[in-house]
């Protein structure tokens, strides 16, 4: 039984003492959940700060980006010996927008992701195709290259305990909407590619949702058998509706 997981991706909102006080009213509104793993992803200001506010509680912490390298040159970026101290447990990895606007690769992030796994943070590494992918029909080939890529050289037990994040990038911004059949299809072949390199992995690993996930399209994605619940965009950013997103037990 795969457990579900809820993590909220605040990206570049939230100043730390507004992550304080989100903090403050979610933990009240999720408390004595422990069915499935509830995650908030801070920027990296706020990390240290939410991580002391969700202290003892039964929501962990995750970051938006982690970097490859132990230490060193490389300006700008976090390590994850850096994050391990705010007490971060998972990272985003492979976002479509670290994609879109900051030139990430499938072998950056499977470099990021060897890194996270070999220090023992949870990667939830993201894939998904955009609106021209979508319409030339190369959702699949495209999805099975990230999947493929961005795994490379990793273990099966490894792999059964990451997790991956579907994002159809074609249905952000742009008015177009994807409906819950489409979303499992691609959950279900995320899955079918797994299970070629491992069986036991495919049956472990949990995909989440990275769509447009809200209190009102909840029921009808978690009828779906292979989406174990969602990478939360927007809905997150309030503890009203954040929390009725995880509360959620239809």
């Amino acid at each position: 039984m795969r457990k579900p997981i809820l993590a909220g991706n605040w990206k570049m909102y939230k100043t730390g003492g507004e992550g304080v006080e989100f903090a403050k009213g979610l933990k009240d509104r999720v408390a004595g959940i422990t069915d499935r793993e509830i995650v908030v992803c801070p920027p990296f200001t706020g990390l240290v700060s939410v991580s002391a506010a969700i202290a003892g509680t039964n929501i962990k912490l995750g970051a938006q980006n982690m970097g490859w390298e132990e230490e060193g040159a490389f300006t700008g970026e976090v390590s994850a010996k850096m994050l391990k101290e705010t007490g971060c447990t998972y990272v985003i990895i492979g976002h479509s927008e670290r994609r879109q606007y900051f030139s990430e690769t499938d072998e950056t992030v499977n470099k990021r992701m060897r890194k996270a796994l070999a220090s023992g943070i949870i990667p939830i590494v993201c894939v998904g195709e955009t609106l021209k992918q979508r319409e030339e029909g190369a959702t699949f080939a495209v999805v099975e290259a990230q999947v493929k890529k961005g795994l490379d050289g990793i273990g099966a037990n490894e792999i059964a305990g990451l997790v991956i994040a579907y994002e159809p990038v074609w249905a952000i911004g742009t008015g177009k909407t994807a409906s819950p059949r489409q979303a499992e299809e691609v959950h279900k072949f995320i899955r079918e590619t797994i299970a070629a390199m491992s069986a036991d992995a495919s049956g472990k690993v949990r995909i989440l949702y990275g769509g447009s996930i809200k209190p009102e399209n909840i029921a009808e994605l978690m009828k779906c058998e292979n989406i174990d619940r969602g990478l939360v965009r927007g809905a997150s950013l309030k503890a009203d509706s954040f929390a009725s997103i995880i509360r959620y037990d239809g």
